[in-house]
């Protein structure tokens, strides 16, 4: 044979193997689906443990993030509020606000004059007679400063900013109040730290769950490995079923762990539509993304392809025909 020839032939049995190759994978992977579905109690009962342990962590992730969206909305909390002095002249504040305004920490100045300030207050506080009353307007003016935070946002970077503009000439006291959003960043650090630590023990107990299904399903076809090692199965295609049972059972997690996250945020986006509506804000919850959809998914296929691994090399291993266990 030439080496023209040769090459197409060699080209057409390596095309060949892995179609055969990928035709077997495809066999199995169906057939252990359809295995599995004859025992229906049990394929449900082990999806849903693992399902309920990928939404577990899920949820708490979910919260965080649905909080620190929430917390979004910090750039008018973490706002600071120059009060001048009363004697300031108004020339005098406008140009301090010019200064402020141009500093590189500073994303935006603007000043409240004194007459402002009452006008607003009047409109506010529903005083207006009681302030008619009064001789002199007892409010200084103001100047309301917008920081320029890098994110994230952090709280002792405003600190900083308020003890410079407190030194500026003019300014009699400065009002910042970051204590809650210090607390509230403590919180969401620690649900996070609390999420991903939840996340690896659940992971631990999917790859148990896994394992466990599999040594029974094992013990549960004994006789049958035996005969395929009997006849010359290789421990590959032995074990192939079993790996591909532990992906469906990882998959099936998955899609009940979505399922759960999404009735979730089903149930409670329209109480929490009308909380936020009751303040004022147009908050709306955050469901589950397609990135995140897809990391449970595969990462439930995943988990069960490596308990279903493990499991079945432990298992398998001790198997062998004519040997009693």
């Amino acid at each position: 044979m030439s080496e023209s020839q040769a090459r197409p032939t060699a080209a057409r049995g390596l095309g060949g193997r892995l179609r055969a190759w990928g035709e077997r994978h495809l066999q199995t992977f169906v057939s252990s689906l359809g295995r599995l579905a004859r025992a229906p109690f049990g394929t449900l009962l082990t999806v849903g443990v693992v399902g309920v342990a990928l939404a577990l962590p899920a949820c708490l992730g979910l919260l965080a993030v649905n909080a620190r969206s929430l917390a979004g909305g910090w750039r008018d909390a973490l706002d600071l509020t120059l009060y001048l002095k009363p004697a300031l002249p108004e020339h005098d504040a406008a140009q301090l606000r010019e200064r402020v305004a141009a500093r590189p920490d500073v994303a935006g100045a603007r000043l409240v004059t004194a007459a402002e300030g009452l006008e607003e207050f009047r409109r506010w506080s529903g005083l207006g007679a009681a302030l008619d009353a009064l001789k002199d307007n007892p409010l200084p003016a103001a100047i309301v400063v917008q920081p320029r935070i890098p994110e994230p946002r952090d709280p002792a970077a405003v600190e900083q900013l308020a003890q410079a503009l407190k030194a500026e000439a003019g300014v009699d006291q400065v009002q910042l109040d970051t204590s809650w959003v210090r607390r509230f960043t403590a919180i969401l650090d620690g649900l996070e730290r609390a999420g991903a630590l939840l996340g690896i023990a659940l992971a631990v107990a999917v790859l148990l769950v896994v394992g466990n299904t599999i040594r029974l399903d094992i013990d549960t076809r004994r006789a049958e490995i035996e005969v395929t090692k009997l006849v010359g199965g290789s421990d590959g295609f032995v074990r192939r079923p079993f790996l591909y049972s532990g992906v469906w059972y990882g998959l099936g997690g998955g899609l009940v762990a979505v399922a759960l996250l999404e009735g979730l945020m089903a149930g409670l986006s329209a109480p929490i539509a009308r909380i936020a509506a009751a303040y004022g804000s147009a908050f709306a919850l955050r469901g589950p993304g397609v990135g995140a959809i897809l990391a449970l998914v595969g990462g439930g296929a995943l988990l069960g392809w490596i308990g279903a691994f493990v499991s079945a090399n432990r298992h398998l291993d001790a198997i062998e025909p004519g040997v009693e266990s």
